[in-house]
């Protein structure tokens, strides 16, 4: 099973953006994912074609379950 963290943001257009990290770590907190969004937030380090991150909407994470057909 694949596991991903979404961290979703509005941007200064009201567009939702995510960020999609692979294989986090277990047993993230809301506090932990909170803190490092608002970093994130203040930091302006990523960019969208709607301008800035303004702010964190949430953190979620996502399971899926990869079967290979033969």
């Amino acid at each position: 099973m694949e596991k991903s963290l979404q961290l979703v943001f509005k941007n200064a257009v009201g567009s939702t953006k995510i960020i999609t990290i692979s294989n986090p770590k277990e047993n993230l907190t809301k506090a932990e994912t909170d803190e490092a969004m608002q970093k994130i937030v203040a930091a302006n380090v990523f960019s969208t074609l709607g301008g800035d991150l303004i702010q964190a909407v949430e953190a979620r994470v996502v399971n899926r379950n990869v079967q290979v057909l033969a």
